[in-house]
């Protein structure tokens, strides 16, 4: 019904309305003060980034955090508060399902939180900035075997980077294939178990805004962001087709990152973990290490 009504304006709140009105059970023994901080900190993970994304009022063409000397790695330590609000909510729930899968996000979370990181570490070296603007005009102005007509986007050289990051994003929104915290088959709905209505609805609402702002950000570094070859960036035209642009290669990632969702079948715990500590994390060194020879000798 939402979807028919939507099509005429306004009736996407109807479906909304209903999760909002939906009954809400207790917070459990915990208390409500360590649910509330968890609901807070999930949708800040997410929602919080979304100001990355804000444009300046001036006419500076610059994000927000893309003025900050190390702004691309501040957006990733924003990203990983996460954890802590799903640990306080399978804690609040006071429900052994909920605990476990929190603990199980946990462990997920922070062993593919270093090789999402080191991803990035072979994109700063190639650029030489930690900058997201200085990234992006290292894609504009750099040049592929002697040709600039498209720049040097990253793609091309950190493809190795580009397939882990978007591994790692994967399994830090506990998305299939790398679901097992909210394994229905075992733990119902993991740390989610306890929670209905608008608690529910608020860290869904957190687990698609990071999941769009890891798409911008992979959109950023490895495909070149909001550069256009053959505009002036300082023109008029530049910025209508820009953002339109950046916009198009943000869809073609989060569409990427869905499709792994509803194409591979779930993990094992031990094959999760292994896949993060004994094949993308020393894949990601050695990309490193790679990268940072190629910068020196060339």
């Amino acid at each position: 019904m939402g979807l028919a009504t939507g099509l005429m304006g306004g009736g996407m709140l109807v479906p909304l309305g209903a999760i909002y009105a939906d009954e809400v059970l207790g917070a459990g023994k915990s208390g409500l003060g360590v649910l509330i901080t968890a609901l807070g900190l999930g949708v800040a993970a997410g929602v919080g980034l979304v100001s990355w994304l804000q444009r300046r009022l001036d006419k500076a063409r610059a994000f927000t955090w893309s003025l900050i000397g190390a702004g691309i790695f501040l957006a990733l330590a924003v990203s990983s508060i996460s954890v802590i609000g799903i640990l306080m909510a399978g804690w609040a729930s006071s429900s052994k399902y909920s605990l476990l899968g929190a603990l199980r996000a946990a462990g997920q979370l922070v062993a593919y939180e270093l090789p999402l990181v080191l991803a990035v570490v072979g994109v700063v070296i190639q650029a030489g900035t930690l900058n997201v603007q200085g990234i992006v005009m290292a894609q504009a102005t750099g040049e592929i075997f002697g040709w600039g007509g498209i720049g040097n986007p990253f793609i091309f050289t950190q493809f190795l980077g580009f397939a882990i990051f978007l591994v790692a994003v994967q399994a830090e929104l506990t998305q299939p294939p790398f679901d097992m915290p909210v394994a229905e088959s075992e733990l119902v709905t993991g740390y989610l178990t306890e929670y209905s209505g608008l608690r529910f609805l608020l860290f869904f609402i957190g687990e698609f805004a990071t999941a769009g702002i890891f798409a911008a950000l992979a959109a950023t570094l490895f495909l070149g962001g909001w550069y256009v070859p053959g505009i002036d960036p300082t023109s008029d035209l530049f910025n209508v087709i820009g953002p339109a642009v950046l916009l198009g290669k943000v869809i073609l990632v989060s569409f990427l990152i869905f499709w792994f969702r509803f194409t591979y079948p779930r993990f094992r715990e031990d094959q999760l973990q292994q896949l993060a500590w004994k094949v993308l994390i020393p894949l990601s060194l050695a990309n490193i290490v790679v990268t940072g020879v190629l910068k020196v000798v060339f």
